[in-house]
């Protein structure tokens, strides 16, 4: 993702077939598959991959002095086929995916995706309890997140990686499922950021008890039909992380946190447009992109803060309709 990974090509496969009267080849157009078929192959592929690998869980279950904390993936079989496949120390969600999110338009709507994480340092139960003493140190899915990482096809291909410096995602940039790695941004939720970063002063950070884990997920929270650098059409990926820090973004300067701004709560940010009604489609912005969330002329900002500027909290509702007035445009 770091080297040009943000920005990819729409690309449609060609196929020559027959010429044509004029002696030049005919060309064929193939069209998109289905989300749904290549959603249900994808998930046998990787839980074919699950059931067949394991990882270094015994390093990390009794790490030795010079253990790296790594995620290292191994084939079960010969002397390693004793090892306890992956699949017994995963979690799954599911991730709706839409075609229009693609740009496409083939009248699938909500199509399931399954999505696989696995926790290396902390165990699931570790984290839940996390959770619950210290919701601030998950990340959302509109936070920037300052992780090293590795991606992979699931033969082992490497396409990508920052594995010696840390660097900064936006994770709600890549939920945009034009940017190739939705799965990216949902998966990074369910780890925990580290303790005590500090700077070394060589380009590096020390930082104490970091979450490590791994995400794999289909090509529909991926590149799908896209081809880009590396990354075959209709890949599952999978990508060892660890995560240091986070920071938490207003990426449209309003005063709410750009989390707080999922409206309908389904975890989904760019189908929350409150003033959609109102915008071109040329240039419509979900309500975390834009400083006027009802179109009604005022800015969000001004209709959550008083007169000196402070964000009043809980916002605004001056008709008492159960609608914040920066979510109203009848109140301005």
């Amino acid at each position: 993702m770091k080297h040009g990974f943000l920005v990819f090509l729409f690309a449609l496969v060609l196929f020559s077939s027959c010429s044509n009267d004029d002696g030049g080849p005919d060309v064929e157009i193939v069209p998109p598959r289905s989300l749904a078929e290549v959603s249900t192959e994808n998930d046998a592929e990787i839980r074919e991959f699950l059931q067949t690998h394991y990882y270094n869980y015994e390093e990390f279950a009794s790490p030795s002095a010079n253990f790296n904390f790594r995620i290292k993936i191994d084939t079960i079989a010969g002397a390693n086929a004793d090892k306890t496949p992956m699949i017994d120390f995963v979690r799954e969600t599911t991730v709706n995916v839409s075609d229009f999110e693609f740009l496409l338009d083939q009248g699938e709507d909500d199509i399931p995706h399954k999505l696989y994480y696995l926790s290396a340092r902390h165990s699931f139960e570790e984290l839940d309890q996390e959770r619950v003493d210290c919701p601030e140190c998950f990340p959302s899915v509109a936070d920037s997140v300052f992780v090293r990482y590795e991606g992979k096809l699931l033969d082992g291909t490497s396409f990508d990686s920052a594995l010696n410096n840390a660097i900064w995602f936006d994770l709600a940039r890549l939920q945009d499922l034009t940017q190739g790695f939705r799965g990216f941004a949902e998966g990074i939720p369910n780890f925990i950021i580290g303790d005590n970063i500090s700077d070394n002063g060589d380009g590096t950070v020390t930082v104490e008890d970091y979450g490590i884990g791994l995400i794999i997920f289909p090509s529909g929270l991926g590149n799908f039909n896209r081809v880009s650098g590396g990354i075959p059409q209709y890949s599952p990926l999978m990508f060892t992380i660890d995560l240091f820090t986070l920071n938490q973004t207003d990426h449209d300067g309003d005063g709410i946190p750009s989390k707080d701004e999922d409206v309908n709560g389904n975890g989904y940010l760019y189908d929350d447009n409150t003033d959609a009604d109102s915008e071109p489609v040329t240039v419509s912005f979900a309500n975390f992109q834009d400083a006027d969330d009802d179109g009604d002329g005022t800015t969000t900002r001004d209709e959550i803060s008083d007169e000196n500027g402070n964000i009043i909290f809980p916002y605004p509702d001056d008709n008492n309709d159960g609608t914040p007035n920066y979510l109203d445009p009848d109140v301005n």
